[in-house]
């Protein structure tokens, strides 16, 4: 397991933070922000996206994963992501959904993914995707 150093953790979560603000929920008001970090050091932002029909409602996490994906990347260490009501003075452990970590087992090592969890710099959980989704559906489900 590639164990993320303190710098890299922060800067995730400021990055997570930052996208956080650019968040379109006009709807249920729950701003999302995600910040993905590649093997090499790269870091894809994303937030949700709202839409009057849910269904094509886009989730942070997925945001940062399309953009990474779409730019070449398949290699990714850490997310982390960030989540609070818009007007909410405190951030909340804001944990990914379902369909979300099922795209994340889809690039990602289920034992060596950590998926950070901030509502500060300083205040956050953190997981493997395993523990997130366990005995996850993935490409060795359909052989």
């Amino acid at each position: 397991m590639h164990a993320l150093k303190a710098e890299q953790k922060k800067e995730l979560i400021r990055s997570a933070f930052l996208a956080q603000k650019r968040a379109y929920t006009p709807y249920s008001g729950f701003q999302v922000g995600a910040a993905l970090l590649t093997r090499d050091g790269k870091i894809y932002e994303g937030c949700n996206i709202e839409n009057a029909s849910f269904g094509a409602t886009n989730c942070a996490e997925r945001t940062a994963f399309f953009r990474a994906v779409y730019e070449g990347e398949r290699d990714f260490l850490a997310i982390a992501i960030v989540g609070k009501p818009e007007r909410a003075q405190e951030f909340q452990y804001c944990a990914p959904c379902g369909i979300c970590r099922q795209v994340m087992a889809e690039f990602c090592s289920p034992k060596e993914f950590q998926i950070l969890l901030p509502r500060s710099e300083e205040d956050y959980k953190e997981y493997t995707l395993e523990e997130l989704l366990p005995l996850s559906f993935t490409e060795d489900s359909m052989k």
